[in-house]
């Protein structure tokens, strides 16, 4: 992912904290905003994460008009909260009828997601889309397609790349660490917070719809470089009651450059999340207590520099996502996040997938579908 668009001069560029004998780069890595461009918003689907995308909206004085679900009193309930003017609905059909609504935040299920997406294109509506982005890259290109015959962007709620310490080292990597060899992820972290929720019958919940922000991490490091194969495994841990294997590993080989995750949904104590990425001239090394508490450092044969940072995951995480897809219809090109960039984090995330099923490698692209969905 190339470093993030900054639409006004001097936005976003980070302070810094030396550490050791090296001072740290100030670099682009907070949210862009667009210059002037406020459209009117419309929310599809409720649901608990969307009291984040509506916190964000609100944050960048983003009018949001309309709200719907198909549970009506969960979209009065964030009217309330949120937007006391705007009006709500169960059919998502009434929402995308209105002439003064031109981008939709579509926070619903992927098996629900695809329908409403289509009518969103089609009612000539610029579309963001919750991640996992689709269950098949088939519907994911033609959705693509679709997006472009009708003049409208289509982007992939994939907020993660927007966390501060993921911006921070993605936007670093080109160059100043050299060419990349490795990159390891390791999450220690408590995911039982699922347990009784729709998330608990998802089988692949930790490398689906928890993985695919490091697949989707893996695909930004690695750029331009193929992926050959994904070894994925997954297991149980011995105490746990909830359903989906909260245990899992992926290696996945690119042309010279090989990605590690590990996971561990079940953690309840000391948990820690760490990122390391080694190259020809440096290393980036990111660790701490959760993914919102981050300490993030580049070591160089200058020395070592710690990067200060602002903001959280989910503060700078649901700006961005938004933002850039703004900034995108604003400037008249793809958005950094698009349906079609994100189809290669997908295929990496459906081979592991099948790999972990099967027991063998498998070579990104060559997996289409989710298995278990037509």
């Amino acid at each position: 992912m190339s470093s993030p668009t900054t639409s006004s001069a001097g936005y976003g560029l980070a302070p810094v904290a030396a550490a050791g004998t090296a001072p740290a780069p100030a670099l682009s890595y907070l949210p862009a905003r667009p210059r002037a461009y406020r459209p009117r918003l419309g929310l599809i689907g409720c649901g608990g994460i969307s009291e984040y995308h509506l916190r964000a909206y609100r944050a960048l004085d983003l009018e949001v008009v309309a709200l719907c679900d198909l549970d009506l009193a969960r979209a009065e309930k964030r009217r309330v909260e949120f937007y006391p003017d705007a009006t709500v609905c169960s059919d998502y059909r009434e929402l995308l009828r209105r002439d003064d609504l031109a981008v939709v935040d579509l926070a619903l299920h992927p098996a629900e997601r695809v329908a409403a997406i289509e009518a969103a294109l089609r009612a000539r509506k610029h579309v963001l889309s919750q991640k996992p982005f689709v269950l098949d890259l088939d519907v994911g290109a033609r959705l693509a397609d679709l997006a472009d015959a009708q003049g409208v962007r289509l982007a992939v709620n994939q907020n993660g790349r927007w966390a501060p310490h993921f911006a921070w080292m993605t936007a670093l990597r080109a160059g100043l660490i050299g060419e990349i060899a490795s990159a390891d992820m390791t999450l220690q972290w408590d995911h039982t917070w699922t347990a009784g929720t729709p998330f608990e019958a998802i089988h692949h919940l930790v490398l689906f719809d928890f993985g695919i922000h490091w697949f989707d991490l893996a695909a930004q490091l690695t750029r331009g470089r193929p992926p050959a194969r994904v070894w994925a495994s997954v297991a149980r841990a011995p105490f746990q009651q909830m359903k989906p294997p909260m245990l899992a590993h992926v290696v996945i080989d690119f042309a010279g450059t090989q990605v590690r995750l590990c996971f561990n949904g079940h953690v309840r104590h000391g948990q820690e999340d760490r990122t390391v990425v080694c190259g020809a001239a440096g290393t980036l090394r990111s660790t701490g207590p959760s993914l919102s508490e981050q300490s993030v450092f580049l070591h160089t044969a200058a020395g070592s520099a710690q990067a200060s940072l602002e903001g959280s995951w989910f503060t700078n995480g649901f700006q961005g996502a938004m933002a850039e897809l703004l900034c995108a219809i604003e400037e008249n090109r793809e958005p950094n996040h698009s349906a079609r960039n994100n189809l290669e984090s997908l295929a990496l995330c459906f081979a592991a997938l099948a790999s972990a099923d099967s027991g063998q490698p498998q070579i990104p692209g060559s997996i289409r579908r989710v298995a278990g969905h037509p």
